[in-house]
Order: structure tokens, then C-alpha cells, then sequence
């Protein structure tokens, strides 16, 4: 196989910020052109990393130039597959016409190799990922033929026009107040999260759902850094009952561009479901963000939680795009 490649794949860590920032703006119109989302932000902490020469990956160049790349980060004894892209040949920085490889083939390659590093890595004894990009099904085969469970996932969107109803704010109950998130709820928001996701595909998937110490680093990436966009206080709301230091329900939201927002998290408490309380976090979201002049809010829901999805239709959101979720852990083969 290695003989047939028309491109050379090296170690990422060799490689500046200022060498892979070309690929990572055509990487970036990408994300805008199919997602809605203003992908700079993390492009540009990307470019952080890449300067530490501390990022695990590999690079693909041909005839000189950076076509291609993969990257993962360790955390503890788990992996996280945080990306992979390919220029389309013919794109500016590859060779037109029919000498090349193609993107597919390029991602393929890169893919490949990177899952033979981490399954080989001594003490990795999980890895995850979300190729949000990229389209359900289209690196099915890479992950299913290195044993890994893969799970479709539903990215969706809406726009503000529909989802805002008319008139007052959704009721939550005599017992409950929704109020806008603050510093001091990431204690509680993470205990609220894992009791939510226990036993749920989720959970499984996302193994920081299980704890609720998992859960604060999973809250912290998203309030901390824009791998997500950028955390959204104004239009991200807590539920709890008067004078509790509990959370009953959370939903968070990211600006992803300036006039779309993207839910992060969203979760009620299991003892209070089936009460309208998820439709009404996300209509005070909605709301907020109609208000400040934002045309569309997004998200992203496992395609096998039908209730969740249901919802999230009768709310006017529109599936647009279909990706999937992989996971690798011999320990848990098949508990899903």
C-alpha cells in the first residue's frame, strides 16, 4: 500500500504554526460552508498547540506542500480524536488533475496510521471521537475495521423565527426558577450531568459523562475554550428550586458565528422529565439570543435518542447534516 501513496506522511509534531496555517483556513471555509460555524477560534488554538510541538498527529505532503493532517490529545488513560482533514484535489496547494491522491484516500492514510499509533501506545486503553465534519459513513469502515463501536449522530438546525414562541416566557412550575448560568454552578452542574447520562448511550460514548468530576472537565472545555465556539452566558440558563445549592436542569449555548448559537448541553434532571422543562430552557434561549440578533441556533443529538430528536422537530429544528461518533474500549465491547 505504501508504495501506491502519492504523498509522504510525517510526524505533525515537525511542523510549525506557520507552515499548517494554510490548511487549517481551507479547513476553516469548510466548516462554514457546511456547519454555519466560524471555525478561526479553534483554528487558532490549534495553531497554539502546533507551535508547542506537542500535538500528537500526522501530516500528509505532497510535492512539498501540507495537503492533510490528523490529531488526537491524551487524556489520562484515554485518546481523543480531535480531527482530520484533507484539501480536495485541484484546491489551491494541490496538484489538479488526475496525479494525486485524493482527499479520501489522504484522510484514509492518515487515519489509519494514527489508530495504529494510539492502539499500539502502551496505557491508551480508550479512544474516542466526533468527526463533526465529515459526513456519516465516511470513515466508517477505517474505525470498524480497528474494532470500534461507531454511533450516528444528527446535527440540526433551526431558525430563531421558529423557535421563539409568542407571548411569556415557557412556565417551569411553582417550584422552579430559571436563571442565567453563573461561575458557581460548575459543581453542580456536573453532579446534575452525570445523574442525567447514567446508563445512557451518551455516557458511553462520552465517557466524562459518567462522573461528576468527568463532567466539570467536559464543562470546563466548553466554558474555557472555543473548541466549541465561544461560551455564551447571556443565553445559557440553570433550573433549580428556591434556595437549593442542586441544579434541577441546564442547558449551555456557544456563539459558533456571530449571529448563530450552538447548545452545548442540555439536561434535566431524571426525576423532573416529561414536565416541558427541556422545550423551556430552549426557548428562553432562543429567546435571548432572537432578541440580540442572532438568525439560528444549532445542535447536535445521537440519532438513536428518539425523544430527543422528536423534540427537537416539533421545536422546528431540521436535520442537516449526519456524522458519527467512534468509540474503542476492549474492556466495554458491546455494553452499549
Amino acid at each position: 500500500m505504501a508504495a501506491a501513496l502519492q504523498f509522504e506522511v510525517l510526524d505533525l509534531r515537525h511542523f510549525s504554526a506557520g507552515i499548517m496555517r494554510p490548511l487549517l483556513e481551507a479547513e476553516s471555509r469548510v466548516w462554514s460552508e457546511r456547519l454555519h460555524w466560524d471555525y478561526r477560534g479553534s483554528a487558532d488554538l490549534l495553531l497554539q498547540y502546533l507551535d508547542s510541538r506537542v500535538l500528537p498527529g500526522y501530516v500528509a505532503v505532497e510535492n512539498g506542500r501540507v495537503v492533510g493532517y490528523v490529531f488526537c490529545v491524551y487524556e489520562g488513560h484515554k485518546a481523543v480524536i480531535g480531527d482530520i482533514f484533507a484539501l480536495e484535489s485541484g484546491e489551491p496547494g494541490r496538484t489538479a488533475g488526475g496525479g494525486g491522491s485524493s482527499a479520501a484516500e489522504v484522510r484514509a492514510e492518515l487515519l489509519r496510521r494514527l489508530l495504529e499509533m494510539l492502539q499500539n501506545t502502551p496505557g491508551v486503553t480508550r479512544i474516542e471521537s466526533q468527526l463533526l465534519l465529515h459526513p456519516h459513513g465516511d470513515h466508517t469502515g477505517a474505525f470498524e475495521q480497528a474494532g470500534f463501536e461507531v454511533y450516528e449522530r444528527i446535527f440540526m438546525e433551526c431558525p430563531l423565527r421558529r423557535a421563539v414562541p409568542p407571548g411569556t416566557p415557557a412556565p417551569v412550575g411553582e417550584t422552579l426558577t430559571m436563571r442565567r448560568w453563573a461561575e458557581g454552578d460548575f459543581a453542580a452542574a456536573g453532579r446534575l450531568i452525570a445523574a442525567c447520562y447514567e446508563g445512557h448511550l451518551d455516557s458511553h460514548i462520552n465517557e466524562q459523562y459518567r462522573t461528576a468530576a468527568g463532567s466539570q472537565r467536559f464543562l470546563h472545555n466548553i466554558v474555557r475554550f472555543p473548541g466549541c465556539g465561544y461560551f455564551d452566558a447571556e443565553s445559557s440558563r440553570t433550573l433549580s428550586e428556591p434556595g437549593s445549592t442542586e441544579l434541577a436542569g441546564l442547558l449551555l449555548c456557544s456563539r459558533v458565528r456571530e449571529d448563530v448559537g450552538h447548545v452545548t448541553q442540555i439536561c434535566v434532571a431524571p426525576q423532573l422529565r416529561g414536565r416541558g422543562l427541556g422545550k423551556a430552557l430552549m426557548q428562553e434561549c432562543a429567546r435571548n439570543l432572537a432578541q440580540r440578533g442572532y438568525q439560528m441556533l444549532t445542535l447536535t443529538v445521537t440519532a438513536s435518542n428518539q425523544n430527543a430528536v422528536a423534540l427537537y422537530e416539533r421545536m422546528g429544528f431540521q436535520g442537516t447534516h449526519r456524522f458519527d461518533a467512534m468509540v474503542w474500549d476492549p474492556s466495554e465491547h458491546g455494553r452499549a
